[in-house]
């Protein structure tokens, strides 16, 4: 979106409110943990006033994704394009304006981010479906005596708001079945077979850690609730833990391309945000060593410099008199730094 407003105060409240809507995308919706911060001068939107950021992290690649951006971009386009506006006291000023956007490239963050060597991995509020049910019929008890228990199961989910799917197809045995939608990325696998029809209850399969349990049909809806918010909190937690053991703090410019070599995110205290020549000398610098004489396709996507991220809200002590990693000046903030898509 993009919108105009009469003070800094006002365009910078919206730059928050945004940036905050996507960090609940990413994390309340996607189950991936964000880090927000202000990009450097070198990396904020070229023009603008101040860029804000989440930054995501890929652990099966190392490397850090720009997740969105918010930005304050101040009057400079204003003058550009002659904007204006008349003031409550009847003078023209100039606007504070904001632009700021969320792509599709969440999906593949997100897909990147809990995906593994069998499929997708959806989090429950994601999910086109979160609980598929499949029956397993055998020669002494036809799909036909299983399907009315299996719709009783699906009316009482739907019941209740779960996105469930009855998987009745008959062209299909319940091995591909099991396969096609462990692909998918389906939170919860309810099996229904012959002992299940007996007992009164079904097998419950999860699809993050593949745990499985046996349960009544009793209240099965309440349970698979309060599972689901179980799962989804289960896998911003798992993909958390990875990413913050992945954190390293490096106060010697000799120990940064070690920690970038790990595919780890880094912390360091910076000189400050301004010192953009400085910045581009650690981007190309940390590109030298890491090529090792050789020199980078500049068609790469995926560059093994290592570049500033942001600096982060959340800003740990700074002891006075700590020195920039890099320039050997007096720090004055934190910045998170790493591989970068």
């Amino acid at each position: 979106g993009h919108t105009a407003h009469a003070t800094y105060e006002e365009a910078d409240k919206m730059v928050m409110d945004a940036l905050e809507l996507y960090r609940g995308v990413y994390e309340d919706l996607m189950a991936v943990p964000v880090i927000r911060g202000y990009k450097t001068e070198k990396e904020k939107f070229a023009g603008g006033h101040q860029t804000t950021t989440c930054e995501a992290y890929i652990p099966t690649s190392g490397r850090a994704i720009q997740g969105a951006t918010s930005h304050n971009l101040g009057k400079n386009f204003g003058k550009m394009f002659d904007i204006s506006f008349q003031a409550k006291d009847g003078t023209s000023d100039i606007p504070w304006q904001t632009s700021w956007g969320i792509t599709t490239r969440t999906i593949g963050v997100m897909v990147m981010v809990h995906g593994d060597d069998t499929g997708l991995v959806m989090p429950p509020k994601m999910a086109p479906y979160q609980v598929v049910v499949v029956p397993i019929p055998n020669k002494n008890c036809k799909m036909e005596e299983l399907t009315p228990y299996c719709q009783d199961i699906v009316d009482q989910l739907k019941a209740v708001g779960i996105r469930v799917k009855f998987d009745d197809r008959s062209i299909y045995n319940p091995g591909w079945k099991y396969n096609h939608w462990e692909q998918k990325g389906v939170p919860v696998r309810v099996e229904v077979g012959p002992r299940d029809l007996e007992s009164k209850q079904v097998r419950l399969v999860t699809r993050v850690d593949n745990s499985k349990e046996d349960r009544t049909v009793e209240n099965l809806g309440d349970y698979l609730i309060s599972k689901l918010d179980a799962i989804q909190l289960q896998m911003f937690e798992k993909v958390k833990k990875v990413r913050d053991e992945r954190t390293t703090v490096v106060y010697k410019w000799e120990d940064f391309n070690p920690a970038l070599e790990a595919g780890n995110l880094i912390m360091t205290p910076w000189c400050g945000p301004e010192f953009q020549e400085e910045e581009e000398w650690v981007k190309e610098e940390s590109k030298k060593i890491s090529m090792r004489g050789e020199e980078e396709d500049e068609k790469s996507s995926t560059s093994v410099a290592g570049k500033s991220l942001c600096i982060p809200f959340e800003q740990p002590d700074l002891p006075e008199g700590t020195k920039c990693f890099a320039t050997g000046k007096v720090a004055t903030c934190w910045c998170l730094w790493g591989r970068s898509y």
